[in-house]
């Protein structure tokens, strides 16, 4: 169970008590040893995955590989589904344990290192040598864009981070900065597929992406792209980002038509290839929500899919706070309003932030006092921070001018940290995007 630091100080109100229970009961439903004991099971020589199954008996070897901030704990937990039948397996992680069976290779998230490219030629190596009774487990989780880097030909880890890095500070969405990095890749945009063909993939999904977009989350390793170079030249136009020489000539000449594209929807490689979402933002909302009911609130999802800037965001919720005090819509108080998604922060200075911290920093100024807002990033770590997130309420904010200026700063946890207002987890090894728990007493 994810453990929440200084909890007893943070849980200063039933209010806050009962919200951090529901950030707590989310992140909980969304650690894969849960997830995968609900989805994946064997029964003799047939393999179960959400509602497909493998007949085992026409498969001579299965490989696990993949990456992502949840693979840890999915590969363990393959491991006690499979035992010894795991024939190989290699995935990349920011936080590796030990594996009987598969080996846990460290990443670095959200800017790719020298290591995850490591961890990903040996899974290149792997999939490479699958034949067509091969089993291919894919373990595709969140944060895989960064700790499964491969640079394509011509392209440098250095100019993979810069590019990276510049598309972060601009704010870029998730689809958006996976546009480019799927061109400068060759295991993203279907890249792992490709390399496995002929042999059987079924990939286990943790979706840290709005709307569950395939090819979105992680970079899409086994699911179609529809992306182009062009639209990839198009993102970094668009976020005013100069990215290194070699980056622009290869999208210059991917443009151009002197570069294949990543497979798209039609390309055979897939015929064989079945991917299935195990967990998303819901299934960290609904685990809240069961909660907030217990405790006899009437709950509100108001949507799992909440994105854009942050600070703009969290007023919408301000707005519903204020509307569930004063009228009972959508729901009558007590009320707890839930919602997910992913949200960005552009950054505009040099403090500590991220969008969860800005999200409840810029809420906090306006809050009813009847409201207590809870947010968290699900993997434990808001933006470039230390901190998964904030618990607020109307008392937290004393000088709204502080407050503003640390927004302005992008040092929401530089203000919320001194209030007993940081939600601190470490990692809690899922990530399945943003929740956020409003309660309206």
């Amino acid at each position: 169970m994810v453990s929440i630091d200084n909890e007893a100080a943070l849980a200063s109100t039933p209010a806050r008590e009962t919200a951090l229970a529901c950030l707590r009961a989310g992140i909980d439903a969304a650690r894969p040893d849960r997830v995968v004991a609900d989805s994946v099971r064997l029964d003799g020589d047939v393999l179960h995955v959400g509602d497909a199954t493998y007949d085992l008996a026409g498969v001579d070897r299965i490989v696990v590989v993949g990456g992502g901030k949840a693979a840890d704990g999915v590969a363990t937990a393959l491991e006690g589904v499979l035992g010894d039948r795991i024939d190989a397996g290699v995935v990349v992680t920011p936080d590796p344990g030990d594996g009987d069976r598969i080996d846990r290779v460290r990443g670095h998230h959200p800017v790719p290192s020298a290591e995850g490219v490591a961890g990903t030629d040996r899974i290149r190596d792997i999939v490479s040598d699958a034949g067509e009774r091969t089993l291919v487990l894919a373990v595709i989780t969140g944060g895989g864009s960064a700790l499964l880097p491969a640079p394509a030909e011509g392209i440098s880890l250095d100019d993979l981070r810069r590019t990276t890095d510049a598309l972060l500070d601009a704010g870029a969405e998730i689809g958006d900065l996976n546009a480019v990095r799927k061109h400068l890749s060759t295991l993203k945009g279907g890249g792992l597929a490709q390399l496995a063909a002929p042999a059987t993939v079924a990939s286990l999904v943790f979706s840290d992406v709005v709307g569950n977009d395939l090819s979105v989350i992680a970079s899409g390793p086994a699911a179609p792209d529809d992306s182009t170079y062009e639209e990839a030249f198009s993102v970094l136009d668009r976020y005013g980002v100069d990215p290194p020489a070699a980056v622009r000539d290869r999208l210059d000449r991917g443009a151009a038509g002197d570069l294949p594209e990543t497979p798209g929807p039609d390309d055979p490689v897939f015929e064989r290839v079945a991917n299935h979402v195990l967990a998303d933002a819901f299934t960290a909302i609904d685990a809240a929500r069961s909660v907030a009911r217990d405790r006899g609130y009437g709950t509100c999802v108001l949507s799992s899919s909440v994105r854009g800037e942050a600070r703009e965001a969290a007023l919408t919720h301000v707005a519903v706070a204020e509307e569930v005090t004063a009228t009972g819509n959508p729901v009558d108080p007590p009320a707890v309003v839930l919602s997910g998604g992913e949200t960005t922060a552009t950054v505009r200075g040099d403090g500590v932030g991220g969008p969860n911290g800005e999200f409840a920093l810029s809420a906090a100024v306006e809050l009813p006092d009847s409201a207590t807002l809870a947010c968290v990033d699900t993997d434990g770590r808001d933006g470039s921070s230390d901190f998964a997130g904030a618990v607020v309420d109307g008392d937290t904010v004393s000088d709204t001018d502080a407050a503003r200026r640390a927004l302005a700063d992008s040092d929401a946890f530089g203000h919320l940290g001194d209030r007993d207002a940081a939600v601190t987890t470490g990692p809690t090894g899922t990530n399945v995007n943003d929740l956020r728990v409003l309660v309206v007493e």
